[in-house]
């Protein structure tokens, strides 16, 4: 049996993508079809770290207040640096407004105000190709439900899939400005657990961070609430995962406050450590959130970016059906908006991640250890780091013996804010892509020379 649906947009997956997309395209008075493929009962289930930042302000289309339940603590407003190589713990302010989620009771609410606005949800449907025509443009996608073939003809289709999109996979985008120079080793996988401790831990207004034991690896503990932790890892797909399960399994062990844990849930996922993408856009096409690289590559946060993400390619999509044209030029307006809110400053931030697969780790957190806390803040949630000169002397006294790596530190800054201006000059057409994207490939060049890091491009 097989089943046809003509939507104006089809939305594959139903997260935080997915569901601002849907109720943005709905909103504006089109019909938006969000395909999943998990049950009704397990949508919104999704692997993550349940720290928010940018916990003040969401698109209106499912605006704070319909979603708000989901925050359980709203009271953090740090990080906290374990660094047991340097026998200290780094106190480390984060600017703007931070909380911790039910990831699952996030999902649930998002799914609540995309269907209030008037989108429609299809579970247990795993999408299997993406149609095109003759000329690329993408028209639709097929897949199957219950065994049997459902498609979806659509005028745009929004990739809200996740990492290593299977979508991307299926769609010949070779003729697009798409990005199709992706890899599994610009992604990281990770796996956390929820556990409920016996009693409240000290650290309930900060976010946890540890190195593991392996390069390319890091544990975190992120209260929900006073007694119920997320727990996880998250390290390069390049690492062997069961190993690094091991640290984080040993980790817990080792630490009081988990004595007499109860594990409560168990999740994995992948999701992107790399710069966004440098176009996610094709005729009929657009991409956002995990699906196109817009997540920190130095945190792995990206639920703000992606609801911001998410209605910005729905917002463009409305129009572009509007106008009778979803070809990629008019699509493009899409990826000036995401690279002028947030894409610029993740690529910056993706030169302090290549850094880290240049340096021993002991070294980087002693590095780490000596600089200012609040220009760590700067540096992982901005990319750019001012430092006066009083600054930097006091830095220098209290940093004696990491002078090599804090001039390796300062010379990775000035390439990354000089990638960071190219972003800020992101081409208004397609015309203009190919010399934009000549000139970035040449500064990652001084990025590679600089950090002495492989190519990861």
């Amino acid at each position: 049996m097989s089943t046809t649906y003509e939507p104006d947009v089809a939305v594959v997956g139903a997260g935080t993508v997915g569901c601002y997309a849907a109720a943005t395209v709905a909103d504006a008075g089109l019909d938006a079809v969000v395909v999943e493929r998990k049950p009704e009962s397990e949508a919104g289930h999704i692997a993550c770290g349940d720290a928010l930042k940018g916990a003040d302000e969401f698109p209106e289309a499912i605006p704070k207040s319909q979603i708000e339940s989901a925050f359980t603590n709203t009271g953090v407003d740090h990080g906290r640096f374990e660094i047991p190589s340097e026998d200290t713990t780094l106190e480390i302010p984060v600017p703007g407004e931070l909380a911790v989620i039910d990831r699952l009771e996030y999902g649930r609410k998002l799914i609540e105000g995309a269907e209030r606005a008037g989108a429609t949800f299809h579970y247990d449907t795993v999408v299997q190709d993406v149609l095109q025509a003759d000329d690329g443009t993408v028209t639709g996608v097929r897949g199957k439900s219950d065994g049997d073939v459902v498609t979806y003809d659509a005028d745009v289709v929004i990739d809200g899939a996740g990492a290593l999109s299977i979508l991307q996979d299926k769609a010949d985008l070779r003729d697009a400005t798409f990005d199709t120079n992706v890899s599994f080793q610009q992604f990281c996988s990770a796996y956390r657990e929820i556990v409920e401790v016996p009693e409240p831990v000290e650290y309930d207004d900060a976010l946890v961070f540890k190195p593991t034991e392996r390069a390319a690896g890091y544990l975190w503990y992120f209260p929900r609430t006073d007694t119920e932790i997320n727990a996880g890892l998250g390290f390069q797909m390049t690492e062997e995962p069961m190993k690094l399960v091991d640290d984080l399994k040993r980790d817990l062990r080792d630490r009081a406050e988990f004595a007499g844990a109860e594990v409560k849930d168990k999740l994995g996922a992948a999701l992107p450590t790399r710069r966004p993408y440098d176009s996610a856009v094709a005729p009929g096409f657009l991409a956002a959130g995990d699906a196109a690289g817009h997540v920190n590559p130095t945190t792995g946060g990206g639920i703000a970016g992606a609801a911001y993400a998410a209605t910005y390619a729905a917002e463009q999509a409305v129009t572009a059906i509007s106008e009778g044209d979803v070809s990629e030029a008019n699509l493009w307006a899409y990826n000036e908006r995401v690279m002028d809110h947030f894409g610029a400053r993740y690529a910056g931030l993706d030169v302090y991640n290549i850094l880290s697969t240049a340096v021993d780790v002991d070294d980087l957190m002693g590095l780490l250890a000596a600089l200012p806390g609040e220009k760590l803040a700067e540096a992982l949630y901005s990319g750019k780091a001012s430092v006066g000169a009083r600054l930097a002397l006091k830095t220098a006294y209290e940093s004696y013996g990491h002078w090599s790596q804090i001039w390796e530190f300062y010379k990775t800054k000035r390439v990354a804010e000089d990638l960071i201006d190219h972003y800020g000059r992101y081409p208004d057409s397609p015309e203009h892509f190919a010399g934009w994207r000549n000139t970035r490939d040449a500064l990652m060049e001084d990025v590679y020379d600089v950090t002495g890091a492989d190519p990861k491009y």
